[in-house]
């Protein structure tokens, strides 16, 4: 352990016996803290010391108590030039060395002490008292104060002295009161025997010079041990947020399996949002997305042609063989803006651009909003994945297959259940779940086969389109490790650097 022991190990060891303060050490060894808080922590992991820390509260002076500590108060010089003829206030500027600014504070105090008249003809007059003459020759109690080696411990000021602390307050920098955090290092036993010992006479090398090589020294030295497993300080390098990078990694696997992204608006009209996936107007089903909906503008553009069209499906079915809704479709009602609540309209949107591929694999990472409460595995801003797959004869199996897929590509988890579910754009549907480690089993999100009702009126024709729409942050979660989801946003500096990613 004594060839192990680096030059800093050794210097703050000779010093460690009788002082233990980081910043009292480094004096002492001639180092800067940095290089004695390095040692100590050598030290430590080879159980030489122990470290301490602490709060403490401490006096230490100002700019002006160290000038007044060196060269005396200011009310000492006045009352020093002082006698008991009255002398004006520029003459006592001149004399003492004080400014102006100096001479309200120093009236006051002179007058608290019953040292000085005042006098007023052309010009306020100073003149010594009685009192004052002899106040001149004990010295000021604040004097006595700043006499004292600082900092001091606010807990070792003797109750006397309070006052005269509380007074020196009151002035411009003269003390301050601060919190420190102090740090101690404690030798063990086995501190305290190394500690004992001539750790001059420890002859290692600790480092290897081109001189000593050429020379063939080396072959009579002997190299300092090292401690290969001690730890050393961490270094944060910069790095891409957590989430981001999952975001992005699931980007990139889905292009890889040959989709194509699509994207949407944020601020979204009725009609893609809800109407054209088949929701009714009037129905229940649209509380379950909370919307938010927008003041100013109130209403979006819509094309006129396809509005039509989807208002047909509400109201008689659009000869998709289904009667419809059969309510009368608020044309102005489906204008409306509001934030987007889910996913599905993207899709919704690609249906009706005209440009879609089949067959075709299209998908989304969407930002969505839902006034809901916020908890573990809720919130009112987060992302969904959807998309759709668009071919001739596609079956729930092939459903089932994709989201067994996606299960296991972006959560890690082959533990998942498949139970039916209701959503009004989609038949059959289902509901996609699976076992987290800590949380039990979490909802991903849902999936379906859509609806003739949807698929007509913005394509024209009827075929197979599988949809689902998956919480990603939820999946974030599993991939991540993380139990609440506030914590794939979390603006902790900590958490960011310590976070898992992927």
């Amino acid at each position: 352990m004594r060839e192990s022991l680096h030059p800093y190990e050794r210097q703050v060891l000779r010093i460690l016996r009788d002082n233990d303060a980081v910043e009292d050490a480094a004096g002492r060894a001639g180092m800067q803290s940095i290089e004695v808080m390095r040692a100590f922590q050598w030290l430590q992991n080879k159980g030489i010391v122990t470290l301490h820390e602490e709060l403490r509260e401490e006096v230490t002076l100002g700019e002006n108590g160290l000038l007044y500590q060196r060269e005396g108060l200011p009310e000492k010089r006045v009352l020093a030039i002082l006698t008991q003829e009255p002398m004006p206030v520029s003459k006592v500027l001149e004399k003492a060395h004080v400014s102006m600014e100096e001479v309200t504070a120093i009236l006051g105090i002179l007058k608290r002490h019953n040292a000085v008249s005042i006098t007023k003809k052309d010009e306020v007059c100073f003149a010594l008292t009685e009192h004052g003459a002899k106040l001149r020759g004990i010295g000021f109690p604040e004097e006595k104060f700043l006499a004292q080696e600082f900092p001091i411990n606010l807990k070792d000021i003797a109750a006397a002295d309070r006052p005269m602390l509380e007074l020196l307050q009151k002035r411009k920098d003269i003390v301050r009161v601060e919190l420190i955090k102090r740090k101690r290092a404690v030798l063990t036993p086995t501190g305290k025997r190394l500690a004992k010992g001539d750790l001059t006479a420890i002859d290692t090398v600790d480092k290897v010079t081109s001189d000593l090589l050429i020379s063939k020294k080396w072959k009579d030295k002997t190299f300092r041990r090292y401690d290969v497993a001690s730890n050393v300080p961490r270094l944060f390098a910069g790095k891409k947020h957590h989430y981001r990078r999952f975001l992005d990694d699931v980007r990139t696997k889905f292009l890889s399996m040959g989709f194509t992204e699509m994207e949407g608006p944020l601020v979204e009209t009725n009609f893609w949002n809800m109407d054209a996936l088949f929701m009714p107007q009037f129905h229940s089903a649209r509380d379950i997305h909370d919307a938010y909906y927008v003041k100013e503008p109130k209403y979006g553009t819509l094309d006129p042609k396809i509005v039509e069209k989807v208002k047909g499906a509400h109201e008689n079915g659009f000869g998709t063989g289904s009667k419809g809704w059969q309510y009368p479709f608020d044309i102005q009602f489906t204008h409306r803006l509001l934030l987007r609540t889910q996913g599905t309209a993207v899709s919704a949107r690609m249906l009706g651009s005209g440009n879609i591929q089949i067959p075709g694999k299209y998908f989304g990472l969407t930002r969505v909003f839902r006034a809901d409460v916020i908890d573990a595995t809720h919130n009112v801003d987060f992302y969904q994945t959807e998309g759709i797959i668009i071919e001739e004869h596609l079956t729930l199996r092939h459903l089932f297959g994709l989201l067994r897929l996606f299960a296991r590509e972006f959560a890690n988890t082959e533990e998942i259940r498949l139970v039916p579910g209701y959503f009004p754009f989609t038949e059959p549907s289902c509901e996609l779940y699976a076992k987290h480690p800590d949380l039990g089993w979490v909802e991903l999100g849902g999936a379906g086969i859509f609806r003739p009702e949807v698929v007509k009126p913005l394509m024209g024709k009827e075929i197979s389109v599988l949809a689902w729409g998956l919480g990603i942050d939820r999946l974030g979660m599993f991939k991540l490790g993380i139990k609440d989801i506030r914590s794939l946003f979390s603006h902790d500096l900590q958490f960011l650097r310590d976070a898992r990613m992927g």
